[in-house]
């Protein structure tokens, strides 16, 4: 049986129109920035692939790497590499060498939405994107979604309601797509910038959910 091919959406996407025009505004503003769609960032035979909502404006809209270049990634990366999911040193940069060996890192929405908030339309013009991306990832064992809203979005690409599956921070789900592959979704809230300067995630909090996805896939 053969690999299903997976591809990023083009530079100039042309699926969501809002989107288009941030992005066009973008580029007038800063021409140096990656100002498209951002591709994942990470092996395709990971066992873990770590949903976020979207790229963030002057993170990986700037970067063109997920997470890259913001506070998210900060705190993203450097549990990673402790945790021995990813080796090197993170720099804000794509080009600082950091490489990612056990987790691949995806944004249920390639593309910067105004306000970090993109809306329903463009959720559903950006998933079959991400579920090529996962029937590519043969090796897949656990999702672990950065926020409700990236949880709720990886179990619609597998075919669930997301409303039989409860958000919750470190909360483990076992779920099966639609071709019964069994896959553990495992939830932490957000690593941004406002959930830990409100004290709703610690960074003790956030390494504990990144090992409850490292056991799941252990345990797949």
């Amino acid at each position: 049986m053969s690999t299903p091919v997976f591809e990023n959406p083009s530079r100039d996407c042309p699926l969501c129109p809002r989107l288009n025009a941030f992005i066009a505004e973008n580029r007038a503003a800063h021409p140096d920035w990656w100002n498209a769609p951002v591709p994942s960032f990470g092996p395709l035979d990971a066992p873990i692939l770590i949903l976020g909502l979207a790229p963030g404006l002057q993170g990986a809209n700037r970067t063109g790497r997920p997470f890259t270049g913001d506070w998210a990634g900060d705190l993203l990366y450097k549990v990673l590499v402790e945790e021995g999911l990813a080796e090197g040193v993170y720099d804000r940069r794509p080009d600082d060498g950091l490489r990612l060996t056990g987790c691949r890192i995806a944004n249920a929405v390639r593309c910067v939405p105004p306000q970090n908030k993109p809306i329903g339309q463009e959720m559903n013009a950006c998933r079959p994107f991400l579920v090529d991306e996962i029937a590519a990832m043969t090796n897949l064992k656990t999702v672990f979604t950065l926020g409700r809203i990236a949880h709720e979005a990886i179990l619609r690409v597998l075919g669930q309601r997301p409303a039989g599956y409860k958000f919750a921070h470190e909360a483990v789900h076992r779920v099966e797509d639609k071709t019964s592959r069994e896959i553990f979704v495992v939830n932490s809230y957000h690593c941004s910038r406002y959930n830990t300067n409100t004290g709703r995630l610690t960074e003790d909090m956030f390494r504990q959910a990144v090992r409850a996805a490292i056991k799941a896939a252990g345990s797949a």
